[in-house]
């Protein structure tokens, strides 16, 4: 294949994916967007197997069935619970493949690279690794095999720094040092910018992991697109930057959605603060079955507000049958959807498209905050920091500044949660406490189960 049909699919390509994008942007026509991505990569993927004379090479196709083999099983296996690890080891898959590209690159023709394909490299290598790693251990903290709470060791930030400075000097001797030596600085590039991206990560708390996912998602572009320069092609050039840029936007939403600074994330600034006594501030009522059977049946404006309690307990089918009784009932009923109200944005909304909850009833904070006032009732699931009033008046806490959902203007609030302990923050909710507030405690799907009978 010559260089110029080469270059002319690879653009028909990226226009594909960046067209796959805008139709994901809808719910109607995300699944027709997602296949026109899939259909575009792959024919982005045969198309550079042709162009570099490749695709018969019988050692190459037995690693891409095996993969393709793991990321079906990882597909059709993994609940929607567990989406924001599978993503969150996915990005580090991307990062960790470019950082093997960059090295295999450097392995095989560093000495006759000219310099700024040396310094694309070196560059794509390390921030590679530090994506890989970075992103192993926010799968592990999103998946419970390592505390949630930030992890802050002694001297956190100047051992940070040193394998961050040790990394890039590394890859600046590779490119201006002896040759005798660039063996040796591989090793030493990839380890420190592996023990970067864990340190970096290490230090995150649970509270901001979707902001650290949407940076980590962004990084795994940039060292494709950089990778992509050192190797001088032009799909994976434009593709990484395409997931770079993406990431990028999507991490910035996601500070704005929490009111806080990236730097302050990254650098393990915000910290896990509790502001109360736990569960013990709180007196813990529950309105009688006939009382509460009452306020539902003359409440004719309702709102729904799900939270990452009802993803643990995947409690969205009981959700959909409560929200299908009140609509019988002749209710207007409408989901509050907060950006961070999962684990990774948009987790909350997938897990309602699960059950074929319909898309136009949900709305986002933006939208929906200035009705909660002329809402008769809220039906909380699983949700805590994303309706804590705390936000507005815990100065020095988390989750201080962060705009959240206003459900205390309503004229009733239901919240079956688990317990009254505090979310991620570790803030305390004065929320538990209000006299227009009915507690069930417990497993969300049962208490929506309970909730659910006092209508039939």
């Amino acid at each position: 294949m010559t260089v110029t049909a080469y270059n002319l699919c690879g653009f028909i390509f990226v226009a594909g994916i960046v067209w796959g994008i805008k139709m994901m942007s809808s719910p109607k026509t995300a699944e027709k967007g997602i296949l026109l991505g899939f259909i575009c990569m792959l024919g982005a993927i045969v198309t550079t197997l042709l162009h570099n004379e490749i695709i018969t090479v019988f050692h190459l196709w037995p690693p891409v069935v095996i993969a393709v083999a793991v990321g079906y099983i990882l597909a059709v296996k993994v609940s929607m619970i567990q989406m924001p690890q599978l993503v969150a080891l996915l990005n580090g898959i991307g990062g960790g493949s470019s950082a093997l590209v960059s090295l295999v690159v450097m392995l095989d023709s560093f000495p006759t690279m000219s310099l700024f394909n040396q310094s694309a490299a070196a560059l794509g290598y390390i921030v590679g690794c530090i994506t890989f790693s970075g992103s192993l251990v926010a799968a592990a903290k999103l998946d419970r095999k390592l505390k949630q709470e930030p992890v802050v060791l002694k001297k956190h930030t100047a051992l940070s720094l040193l394998f961050l400075v040790c990394a890039l000097s590394a890859a600046v001797l590779l490119v201006t040092g002896p040759e005798s030596f660039a063996r040796h600085l591989f090793f030493v590039a990839g380890g420190t910018a592996l023990g970067f991206g864990i340190l970096f990560t290490l230090r995150i708390g649970g509270a901001d992991m979707p902001v650290t996912i949407s940076l980590l998602n962004s990084l795994s572009g940039i060292a494709a697109a950089i990778a992509g320069l050192a190797l001088r092609n032009f799909l994976l050039v434009a593709v990484g930057g395409i997931v770079g840029a993406s990431g990028l936007i999507l991490t910035q939403l996601m500070c704005r959605a929490m009111n806080k600074n990236i730097l302050l994330i990254v650098t393990g600034k915000t910290r896990l603060l509790t502001a109360g006594a736990g569960e013990n501030a709180f007196q813990v009522r529950e309105t009688a079955g006939d009382d509460l059977a009452g306020i539902i049946r003359k409440a004719q404006k309702v709102v729904i507000v799900p939270g990452y309690g009802m993803a643990v307990a995947q409690a969205q089918e009981k959700v959909k049958d409560l929200s299908g009784l009140l609509l019988k009932a002749g209710k207007e009923v409408k989901f509050a959807v907060h950006p961070v109200a999962g684990r990774m944005p948009g987790h909350m909304n997938v897990l309602l498209a699960e059950v074929d909850i319909d898309y136009e009833r949900l709305f986002e904070m933006e939208e929906i905050n200035p009705e909660l006032s002329k809402t008769d009732l809220v039906i909380v699931v699983g949700a805590n920091d994303v309706i804590n009033p705390a936000a507005n008046t815990a100065e020095g806490t988390p989750i201080y500044g962060m705009p959240v959902l206003e459900v205390e203007k309503a004229g009733h609030i239901i919240i079956c949660n688990k317990d009254t302990k505090p979310g991620y923050s570790g803030v305390d909710n004065p929320l538990y406490s209000r006299k227009n507030t009915t507690l069930f405690l417990g497993d969300a799907a049962e208490t929506v189960v309970r909730l659910t009978a006092l209508l039939k």
